[in-house]
């Protein structure tokens, strides 16, 4: 089987725990797949190029980052430039032979672009804002990953997808993995991040919600906030597409699959299943997103 692990991309990264672990799954016969984000780095990038980051809040609260043909081309150095190489060097360093893809090569990720989005301006206002370079996935190359691990290679994927015309497009790193996920048939997906897991209080970061069932998620979906709602948004995707859990967390990544975070299932029967590679001691160090 494989396993689909997301590293976050928020402010106090430290991807090297993470992948010191997923070289010792790779060495020991796992086949992985990386999806990385990289939204802090674009932020800061931003700020220094004297063009900041700017949200757009829908009609129902969903937020997102406004992606002008300005910021498309800073998030395109951030996450394919910058974050992709060096993950993929960590991991050389490890001893595994990672391969750096973004999503518009080999048509890897394909997207319909978010030609009309509906924004809710400071007055209350909403506005259709028309020059936004974001998108949906539609489409995973899924036989170029399948060549890619059947060949040996770990592949690490930057979320930066290709339009249907050809564009270049922002896509969201959690639901890039859940795409992923799903379209390897993969069994676990865990989305590394800063809380640890998803929180009935925000202000309580031991009121974890540790088990979640698929039909579930719409009830919690109405309160979770921020970047936890599009996390759970992907594991809703990825466990439609056929993927048994979802693991989210902040801990080590043998934690977060053993179940330290907020494990989300198919089904009952695999709520807190866990694979007995997973249940390895966790290297020092935490990933923060």
């Amino acid at each position: 089987m494989t396993l689909v692990v997301k590293i976050g991309g928020g402010a106090g990264i430290d991807a090297t725990p993470v992948v010191e672990e997923i070289a010792r799954l790779v060495r020991e016969g796992e086949r992985v797949v990386v999806v990385h984000g990289g939204s802090q780095l674009t932020n800061e990038l931003s700020e220094r190029l004297g063009h900041p980051m700017q949200v757009l809040t829908a009609p129902n609260g969903m937020t997102s980052r406004y992606t002008d043909a300005q910021t498309l081309r800073i998030y395109a150095m951030a996450v394919a430039g910058q974050i992709n190489t060096e993950l993929v060097a960590l991991l050389q360093r490890c001893g595994v032979n990672a391969v750096g893809l973004a999503g518009v090569d080999g048509q890897l990720l394909r997207a319909r672009r978010k030609t009309a989005l509906r924004a809710v301006m400071p007055d209350g206002r909403v506005r259709v804002v028309r020059d936004d370079y974001s998108g949906q996935i539609e489409q995973v190359n899924a036989p170029l990953l399948r060549l890619l691990l059947e060949a040996g290679y770990t592949p690490v994927v930057a979320p930066l997808a290709l339009g249907l015309e050809g564009e270049r497009l922002n896509v969201d790193g959690d639901r890039v993995a859940a795409a992923v996920a799903a379209a390897l048939g993969a069994e676990t997906l865990a989305i590394l991040t800063n809380v640890p897991g998803l929180l009935r209080d925000l202000a309580d970061p031991r009121s974890v919600v540790p088990t979640i069932v698929a039909h579930e998620l719409e009830r919690y979906l109405s309160y979770a906030q921020g970047r936890m709602r599009k996390k759970l948004l992907g594991a809703q995707e990825a466990l439609a597409g056929g993927v048994r859990r979802v693991c989210i967390g902040s801990g080590s990544l043998a934690a977060v699959l053993a179940g330290a975070g907020t494990v989300i299932a198919a089904s009952s029967s695999c709520e807190a299943e866990a694979s007995p590679v997973y249940q390895q001691p966790a290297l020092s160090g935490e990933v923060r997103r």
